[in-house]
């Protein structure tokens, strides 16, 4: 059954409104739903709702609630996957599968490395981009929320906003690391950052930087993984492991 997001305001015990204009065309003209089918809704607290199409118009969907299911946790584990943006498209690709397997913030990151450079404009324009794209995994998913997806941000800004963090863990190539599973293993985090550096990796100065942050220096094995690879991989491993 499709699924869709709506925010707590626009539910009350009377109803749902949908009022977003993509979701408004994807239910009258790609689905071609009308007045008596159904869709599910989840609002901003996890919580959903199984509704009946009222009525449709060019301003809103009114839906009636059939059923409702209440609060529930999705994982044991919250995880925030910072990310160096890659070169081309490949950001896209990384929001859609990072959004599929359940992380619940991504932050796209700027580094001294990445070769990607935006000006306000393409930022402002990636980033409605990249929540359009993350809002569509969630629903392919059937994700009960959907995850923030921040502005674009510098590693100093991400590290100096991430003192509620239990876990920091930083994926690098050189140095002293610790093997992941070790680390995951002798923690009961319950909130977990992830910071993913660039093609060239980060910098000696950026791993001391985090390092005095309270980040783990990690190893994902012997393979040199490209940006997307690495996100997925240890984003995978931390879901089936937490």
């Amino acid at each position: 059954m499709p699924r869709f997001f709506c925010a707590g305001g626009n539910i009350s015990k009377d109803g749902i409104t949908i009022d977003n204009p993509d979701d408004i065309r994807h239910i009258r003209d790609v689905l071609r739903l009308r007045q008596g089918g159904q869709i599910e809704v989840c609002d901003d607290k996890h919580n959903e709702y199984l509704c009946v199409i009222k009525g449709i118009t060019s301003a809103g969907i009114a839906l009636s609630i059939k059923e409702e299911k209440p609060l529930y946790q999705e994982r044991a584990a919250s995880i925030t996957v910072a990310c160096a943006i890659p070169k081309k498209s490949m950001m896209d690709a990384i929001i859609d599968k990072l959004t599929q397997l359940g992380v619940d913030r991504i932050i796209p990151m700027e580094t001294s490395n990445v070769v990607v450079r935006l000006d306000a404009a393409k930022k402002a324009t990636r980033l409605s981009r990249w929540r359009k794209i993350s809002r569509s995994a969630s629903k392919q998913s059937k994700r009960r929320c959907l995850p923030a997806i921040e502005p674009v941000s510098g590693l100093s800004s991400v590290l100096a906003a991430g003192v509620n963090y239990d876990l920091k863990l930083i994926p690098t190539l050189a140095g002293e690391r610790r093997l992941l599973k070790d680390v995951v293993n002798s923690s009961n985090a319950g909130n977990i950052l992830v910071l993913i550096g660039p093609e060239g990796d980060f910098t000696p100065e950026e791993v001391r930087l985090a390092c005095g942050k309270g980040a783990v220096p990690v190893s994902l094995g012997d393979s040199v993984l490209r940006v997307d690879t690495a996100a997925i991989a240890i984003t995978s491993y931390l879901k089936l492991t937490l």
